[in-house]
């Protein structure tokens, strides 16, 4: 596994690839190689908080349960700009939102799986990146989703 980061709006991010694909995103400044992969990773965040990439496209493999991954693939689902709740995921899943809650916060590849694009029924939820709920309100509002946050 190889890794390369950037600085962000949100901090320093490194992204790690393995076997072809990005499996990791973390709130990190590692960095331990170079590929043409993590350099499109790389210029597709730089875009992104540049308000000029609206969706990612990049080759991803999550580790996990078969439900963690279903999980991942409904967030990614989630268009730019809009939220959806954990029971919204639920439903489309047919499970209870407790276990969708956990595996939102079990998302190793967040900011690229929108994990942050999820709330609760009853506010913001949690955000198990670095910053936590603070760092969920900044890219909400980086993508236009805060208003309904007032």
């Amino acid at each position: 596994m190889i890794s390369a980061s950037l600085e962000t709006p949100v901090g320093a991010l490194s992204v790690t690839e393995r076997d072809g694909a990005i499996v990791r995103l973390a709130w990190s400044a590692a960095a331990t190689g170079q590929s043409a992969l993590l350099d499109r990773a790389l210029d597709q965040l730089r875009a992104y908080f540049a308000g000029e990439l609206t969706a990612f496209d990049l080759p991803l493999h999550v580790d996990g349960s078969d439900f963690q991954r279903a999980v991942c693939e409904a967030m990614q689902a989630i268009p730019f700009g809009e939220t959806r709740t954990y029971g919204d995921i639920a439903k489309r899943l047919g499970a209870p939102p407790q276990p969708v809650g956990n595996a939102c916060g079990g998302n190793p590849i967040p900011v690229i799986i929108p994990c942050h694009r999820v709330l609760s029924a009853t506010g913001l939820g949690g955000f198990s990146g670095q910053g936590g709920v603070e760092t969920k309100v900044a890219l909400l509002k980086h993508e236009g989703a805060a208003s309904l946050l007032i």
